[in-house]
This record gives structure tokens, sequence and C-alpha cells, in this order.
């Protein structure tokens, strides 16, 4: 692509996790110590005139601080650091970096591969930098990377707009666009990352960058999809949309004889989507129901009649649960949050699919999963789902404008699995790996055919623990 090598450019004191050149550099550093109780006192020292916050394990809120998304992610951190600017994020990481002390930013700490965490190192928390401002004049929205996107969906209907975010709420603007970011709007405006305007990055050397199409360009290619590994965003701004009409959408459950029409239907999204759709189903066994169930999220930005007549097919299976409505944008994004509860022991994976799906292998993957609900306890909270969410726009993007690297006619399959004991961690790991290998080896997208440019994964889903950054 003829771009100098970024980790020369923006140096790093961790491995690069992507590169232009497609190298992997490590770099070479020292062992990295962890921060000693004298370590942290001076930490300390260097921020008091500041107004973050130090956390100790001797303090009493270190436990909670430590607390994430998933059991199996927590680390005990020598520090927690919640700041609450950018130039404190510069001096934490100066301070990190110059000692070779490892570092992590935290925004939501829904990250299942540990990388928001770090055993003995420093937690920058960015949970008091969570600022959201809209500019209706300009539609634009600037937000700090600690925001969730609830704050931004609900910041930009005040005044009748919305940005592409992600289909859950509770999860951190940054934390999901620096790997790209579907949301319900995608088909219609493309990824989060499509909407970024620019970035502000704190390196690892601390230095405060700007990032755009007109400054530190190389930085904002890779920004958008692998900035994670280029150093922690503090703050985005993006482009917001007008918005001014609800959306249709919920959940719907059904035994599992209504899985092939389900199919027969999903089979015909391509054709019948507009840009306006979305259609998320898959597997699940709530706990207050007595079987594993086929569940169906459906999303329409538009008006009811037409909505019930573009999923009539579905609704007219009878549903045992009908949890449709119409509602306001921001309340689509919080349907699904049941699922993004912390609590358990909980793992990230996906693969990708392309239409048509054979209902003989649907019916086959059902009883996989059916399976492993019977055979472990408690791992009802497991799903799988896929997620058919129109690719016109993501494609319209080439795949070398960005460092983003899922750009394909294929759609995304999420699973996340969740168990309560540590003796379940390799044991769900391994059924989780080879469901996502099977549904991908027959059911995706094969190389030089409908993948074109893109590697067939999410990085979000991918399960890739970058060293510094979540």
């Amino acid at each position: 692509m003829g771009r100098e090598c970024l980790a020369e450019t923006y140096p790093l004191s961790f491995p690069c996790k992507l590169c232009p050149n497609g190298c992997r550099p490590t770099l070479k550093i020292p062992n990295m110590p962890h921060l000693s109780y004298s370590g942290a006192v001076q930490l300390k020292r260097e921020l008091r005139e500041t107004n973050a916050q130090v956390i100790t394990p001797d303090d009493e809120n270190y436990a909670e601080s430590i607390t994430r998304f998933s059991e199996s992610s927590e680390r005990e951190a020598g520090a927690i650091v919640r700041v609450t600017s950018t130039s404190e994020v510069s001096k934490v990481i100066n301070f990190a970096t110059k000692r070779y002390i490892p570092v992590v930013v935290q925004g939501g700490g829904f990250s299942t591969s540990g990388s928001s965490s770090t055993y003995g190192g420093i937690v920058i928390s960015l949970s008091k930098m969570s600022k959201v401002v809209v500019d209706p004049a300009s539609r634009t929205l600037a937000a700090q990377a600690g925001a969730t996107w609830a704050d931004v969906d609900n910041v930009a209907a005040s005044s009748g707009l919305a940005v592409v975010g992600c289909t859950v709420n509770h999860t951190s603007v940054g934390g999901t666009a620096l790997g790209g970011g579907y949301g319900w709007l995608t088909g219609r405006h493309g990824l989060i990352i499509d909407n970024l305007l620019s970035i502000k990055m704190v390196l690892a050397d601390g230095r405060i960058v700007n990032a755009s199409t007109t400054e530190n360009t190389d930085l904002f290619w890779a920004a958008r999809g692998a900035g994670q590994s280029f150093g922690a965003a503090t703050e985005l701004v993006f482009k917001a949309h007008r918005q001014p009409n609800l959306v249709f959408g919920g959940y719907l459950y059904y035994t599992t004889d209504k899985l092939p029409k389900i199919v027969e239907f999903a089979n015909r999204f391509e054709q019948l989507s507009t840009g306006n759709e979305g259609l998320f189903f898959g597997f699940n066994a709530p706990i207050n129901m007595e079987a594993t169930m086929i569940f169906v999220r459906p999303f329409y930005n538009g008006p009811r009649l037409e909505a019930e007549k573009f999923f009539q097919p579905i609704l007219s299976l009878g549903p045992i649960v009908n949890e449709t409505s119409m509602m306001p944008y921001p309340q689509i994004n919080t349907v699904m949050n049941r699922a993004a509860e912390f609590g358990g022991r909980k793992r990230f994976s996906g693969t990708n699919i392309t239409l048509p799906l054979q209902v003989e292998f649907m019916e086959e993957l059902y009883r996989d999963f059916d399976k492993i609900i019977k055979t472990y306890r408690r791992v009802n909270e497991t799903v799988v789902v896929f997620e058919l969410i129109p690719y016109t726009e993501i494609i319209k993007v080439p795949s070398d404008a960005t460092a983003f690297a899922n750009r394909g006619k294929y759609y995304n399959v999420g699973s996340i699995f969740c168990w309560y004991t540590p003796e379940l961690d390799k044991k769900m790991g391994s059924l989780q790996n080879d469901m996502m290998h099977k549904i991908g080896e027959r059911a995706g997208a094969s190389l030089g055919e409908k993948l074109g440019d893109g590697v067939g994964l999410y990085a979000n889903y991918a399960g890739i623990s970058p060293t510094s950054v979540d």
C-alpha cells in the first residue's frame, strides 16, 4: 500500500497488532515489572494536582474497580486510575512507559479476552470521561471515549438525530468504534468507523495527537479498525443523521419447529432489504423457558405498517413471546442488554455466513447448541446469533481505505458462551471454537468468492487480546 510502518511513526511500548505492510513487529523492550507500592505512591504524587483518582489494592473500592463483564477477564492490577481528561491519560501513559510498566485502557470493561485488565500493571479507567456534545447545525457529535452508546443515543435523540452505534448500549464508545462497529443503522449509513470524522489519541510516549482525513492521516487509517494497537483514544467525533421517526423492533421467541420457516425468510433477506432493515436470529435457552428456543430480533427504520408487512412471514408464525413494538431509536439498543449484564464467566467469538443457509444444517446446529445447554450446568445464558445487517454500504468503502478488514458480501455470526465455574473455562472455549469453525466451514464465505478483501471475522468478536488497549 506504499505506507511506512506505523510502528516507526507512532512508537509503541508493546507489540504492533496490525501493520499496513503486513508485518507484526515485536519491539525489543525489557521485561515489564509490576507497579510496586512505592511506584503507586509516586504515581499518586505525580497526579496530585489533577482530578484523577488513583485506586490501589488497599483501597476499599479496589475490588469493584477491577470487576469486569466476565469474571474470567478480571486481573489484580497494581493501580486503577480514573482519569477525567486527555492530559491525565497522557501523564499516566508517560509515567508507565518510562518505567516499562504495563498499562491498559478500560472503557466499558466488556472485553472477554482480558484486554482491559492487567496483572500488576496500571488500568486507565475512562469511566469519568463520558461527556457527549451534539451540534445539530453541522450534524456532528463529539463523545469522550468512556461514554456509553446510551449516552450518545440519548444526546443525539434530543436533537432529532442518531449516530451509527452498537446494538447494545452498555458498551463504551471508544472500545466499540476502534474495532469497526456494526449497528442497526449500518444498512443505511455504514459502519461506526465510516462515520468517524476525527479521533484524539494519546500515544505510548505520552504525545497527544488528533487524527482525521487531514491530520495524521496514517494514524487515522489505522485507528479505524485497529486503533487499539496505536494508543489510547480519548475523544471521537462522528457524523450524525436525521432520525425523526420511531423504529420497529423487539424480541420474538419461537419453538424449534419454526426454524425452517425462519431460515426461509432469512434466505430472502438480501432480495427484500432496502437498507432500513435488520434481522438477528439464533439460539438461546432463557431460564424462564423449558427448552432451547429460537429467537428473532427484527429491526425496521420506518412506519409500523411497513415493518409488519416486511416481517409478516416471521410474525405470522405464531411466536410464543412477542415483545415487538414501535420505539424511539435509543430504546432499540436496550433490547439486547439482558445479554450484556456483568457476572459469571463469558467469552466472545464469531465467524461469518453467506446466504442461502441450508435448513438441515441449521437444525444440526440447533441440536449441537441444545446438547451443550443440557450437558453443562448454568450455561443457559449462552447465545449464538446470526446477524443480518445489510452490507451494501459497508462494501462501498474500499478495503484499503481503513484498517478494518471485514468488508465483504457476508454476514457476521456472534456468540457469547456463559458459565460460572473456572473448571469449565477450557471446555467452553473449545466447544465455542468448534461451533464457530463448523459454521464458518460449512456456511461461511470462501476465499476468493464472497469474502472479497475481507477476512470473514469481525475484530470485536475475534477474542484476540491486544497487549495494551481495550
